[in-house]
């Protein structure tokens, strides 16, 4: 018995003998390990063939699969491939082309699907004109509202409480004498017609004023050199109601501060200023303010409750600055803003200023800022108080004075409420807590 080789027809129309070829099923997902890919397309095999990256030509791109039109010729013939192509939720037969695949088609829809993130998750949404940024995505602004905190942190006014140890009955004294010395000299030379009379009487009183105008000048600087020079005390063998200073490492209390315009974060102190500038001519937000001087328009300043740590003993005190605490900060500010009648606002400024409600119609304006903060080194003079094993350093009840300082010619001082000292504002040196 002879075997009878069947014959079969191709796609071109052709007879051929012989049986057609079997397709070969697709061998099934096995449980042999996935390399881990990270998110990228590019290393994921037959995962990116499927979203339309080819690897051999190199050309990697991340857009959605793009969906290629049929042909007439091969819509006019059968599709061998099967399976499913993966979409989002709206996806359905497509309509006029015929095929035998076995899972449905994605259709297209208005929303499409996003570009592919480097986390390898597709999600739904529009098309965004900015590659790598979804769509709708707003950009961050920056809030220069004023905060506003409770009445555990004190607000303080910006002028330091601070003047001359000198009674008003010695300066009336020193001022009348000084007139009759004047008005004396002015008649005896009108007597005796000799201009070396009123010289001589002029000479006398000329160091005097000086004296009065270097320590009028001088009277904050002063201050701030005796206190530098204070020696420090140590808390360990301190009794209650004594009068030390404190230097050490600062930390915030349950309340940190931040600066108003640079935002600075978890500072213990913070103030921002705003100053104005008045020339001869010229409208001013201060109408007492004298002209070619610099006057304050806004001020925003802040302390609250912290810790400091001594250098020497290293115990850890508490200091009492906040629920209107008397405090006397001696911190350098320092210039963030800096306007002229010529230069243009930046739109940072613009808004801290709009925030507050305040004009900027060609003024010449300041902005300063001085903040203390955590992890920066600080003196703190103040008197020590012990209650229930806690230390603690408040205000003294009545303001410090301090005596004459003879070799710089200056008179008694004095200053109330707690006193903090910081040298500079150096980010750079400030200790991580």
């Amino acid at each position: 018995m002879s075997s009878r080789t069947g014959s079969h027809q191709l796609r071109n129309g052709l007879f051929v003998s012989g049986r057609p070829e079997q397709q070969k099923e697709r061998p099934t997902a096995t449980s042999r390990a996935v390399p881990y890919t990270g998110g990228d397309v590019k290393k994921s095999g037959e995962l990116g063939k499927m979203y339309g990256i080819d690897m051999s030509t190199g050309d990697h791109h991340t857009g959605p699969p793009i969906l290629k039109k049929p042909s007439s010729r091969a819509s006019s013939s059968s599709q061998h491939n099967s399976g499913s192509v993966r979409s989002g939720p709206n996806s359905g037969q497509m309509g006029g082309h015929k095929s035998s695949n076995s899972g449905p088609i994605p259709k297209k829809s208005s929303s499409g699907s996003g570009p592919i993130q480097p986390t390898g998750l597709i999600y739904s949404g529009p098309l965004s004109s900015s590659a790598g940024r979804r769509s709708g995505q707003l950009e961050p602004t920056i809030s220069f509202k004023k905060i506003v905190y409770g009445s555990s942190v004190t607000s303080l006014s910006g002028d330091i409480k601070m003047g001359f140890n000198v009674s008003r009955v010695a300066m009336w004294v020193l001022f009348v004498v000084i007139l009759m010395a004047l008005m004396a000299g002015a008649f005896v030379m009108a007597t005796v017609k000799k201009i070396v009379i009123l010289v001589a009487v002029g000479a006398a009183v000329a160091p005097i004023l000086m004296i009065l105008l270097w320590n009028y000048a001088y009277k904050e600087r002063g201050l701030v050199e005796f206190l530098r020079r204070y020696p420090d005390a140590e808390l360990r063998g301190a009794v209650n109601g004594q009068f030390v200073k404190v230097t050490g490492v600062v930390t915030c209390g349950s309340i940190p501060l931040e600066t108003s315009f640079q935002r600075i974060p978890r500072c213990v102190y913070a103030s921002t200023e705003l100053h104005e500038y008045k020339a001869c001519v010229g409208t001013c937000a201060n109408p007492r303010q004298r002209s070619f001087s610099w006057g304050r328009r806004h001020s925003e300043n802040f302390v609250g409750d912290f810790y400091i740590s001594d250098f020497q003993t290293g115990l850890r005190a508490l200091v009492k600055a906040g629920y209107g605490a008397k405090v006397a900060p001696f911190v350098k500010p320092k210039t963030v803003v800096d306007v002229t009648s010529d230069s243009e606002l930046s739109p940072n400024f613009i808004r801290w200023l709009a925030d507050r409600n305040l004009s900027s119609d060609d003024r010449v304006m300041r902005l300063k800022e001085a903040y203390i903060k955590e992890g920066s080194t600080v003196s703190v003079m103040g008197v020590v108080m012990r209650q229930e094993n806690v230390l603690m350093i408040v205000p003294p009840p009545e303001p410090i004075s301090i005596g004459c300082q003879w070799l710089r010619c200056l008179l008694p001082t004095y200053v109330e409420g707690l006193i903090l000292t910081c040298d500079d504002i150096q980010d750079g040196d400030v200790i991580p807590v």
